[in-house]
């Protein structure tokens, strides 16, 4: 007898158009110390059936032969190279436009994974045909006293709806390190509206569309700098007032499409987000006056003001509209006279300061 076994379309794509199992994008800056341990992790894992794509951002150090090097010696890995340095998402964005893998995940070129990260990834995804996304177990490695520590994930949850992975997502109840949908993510790329932060956009869009969102034990080793852009005192801090506009925007286009369910509890989460950010900014400009200069400073408030002004205050919730100090007034100066006392009041009564 002759035994005839059928293939789902789910299991039948890798065939048909030689997929690989997993790419990985590694956007590459001025990374030479680091290099070796990122790729080395790289070639090392027991999920043999991956594609690396190494793109260079204009690097001025010896990045860029160290890549080379590495895919002389590993076919597996393709090297890029962007043709002006434009950051992170921009390179992503490129190396996803070659990206076959099955699934798609990033590693920063100075982080690593342990040996069985995107075997155990890999596993997880393919156990249930509706998982589209995957969170990685996430390490913090302190760069200066090499101390480590587990991000820890406030959910009991082991699997998620795409909507409830967003909300999380929001105050980083869930981090933003996973692997995902290749197809998903072609749908949505990488958001360059900002260098910083509005990579955070693209997290959020990737769990809110997908069907289901679940977790696996496999490592991601992410190495913290004291004096990385996200940890240092700088004007681009207030990047994420415009990230998270853009956010905005995107999601009123993908409620304009019919592309999400409970639309207004969406909007009115974000929107409520959104303005809790925006007092944050005010709040880090007051405690770090001292760093900018005064054209700096009139600089911040201008751009304060332009998205205050795109603030739609009946999204926001009523939890949090009547909290001290959160009231949605609509003149600006108005804002910051409320935002002023509330803040102050905080930090000199509670010695409650903003989070840098």
């Amino acid at each position: 007898t002759t035994e005839i076994y059928t293939l789902s379309l789910h299991d039948a794509l890798p065939i048909l158009f030689k997929m690989c199992k997993i790419t990985v994008l590694v956007a590459v800056y001025n990374a030479e110390p680091f290099l070796d341990k990122c790729l080395n992790s790289l070639l090392g894992q027991s999920l043999h059936d991956i594609q690396i794509i190494c793109i260079d951002d204009c690097s001025t150090d010896h990045s860029l032969q160290i890549l080379k090097e590495y895919a002389q010696r590993d076919s597996r890995i393709k090297v890029m190279k962007t043709p002006v340095n434009s950051g992170q998402a921009v390179a992503r964005n490129l190396g996803l436009t070659i990206a076959d893998g099955e699934y798609t995940t990033m590693l920063d070129s100075d982080d690593w994974y342990e040996p069985t990260t995107l075997q155990k990834a890999y596993n997880a995804l393919t156990a249930d045909a509706e998982n589209d996304c995957v969170l990685l177990h996430v390490v913090m490695h302190d760069n200066d006293t090499q101390c480590e520590t587990d991000y820890e994930n406030r959910t009991d949850k082991t699997t998620l709806s795409g909507e409830e992975a967003f909300r999380l997502s929001l105050d980083w109840r869930i981090h933003g390190l996973y692997v995902v949908r290749t197809s998903l993510h072609k749908r949505y790329p990488y958001d360059t509206t900002c260098r910083l932060y509005s990579d955070d956009n693209t997290t959020r869009l990737h769990y809110l569309h997908s069907r289901k969102v679940v977790f696996c034990d496999g490592k991601y080793f992410y190495r913290q700098h004291k004096n990385s852009c996200t940890n240092s005192c700088s004007i681009k801090r207030f990047d994420y007032m415009e990230a998270n506009l853009s956010m905005r925007r995107q999601l009123d286009n993908e409620v304009k499409n019919g592309n999400i369910s409970h639309a207004d509890e969406v909007l009115s989460l974000y929107e409520t987000h959104r303005w809790c950010n925006l007092i944050g900014c005010y709040g880090y400009l007051l405690q770090h006056k001292n760093a900018f200069s005064s054209a700096e400073k009139s600089l911040i408030m201008k751009r304060m003001q332009a998205v205050f002004q795109t603030i739609d205050v009946s999204l926001i919730r009523t939890n949090v509209k009547y909290r001290p100090g959160y009231y949605p007034w609509r003149m600006f100066s108005i804002f910051l006279l409320q935002s002023w006392l509330y803040l102050t009041i905080r930090r000199v009564f509670f010695n409650i300061r903003v989070p840098d």
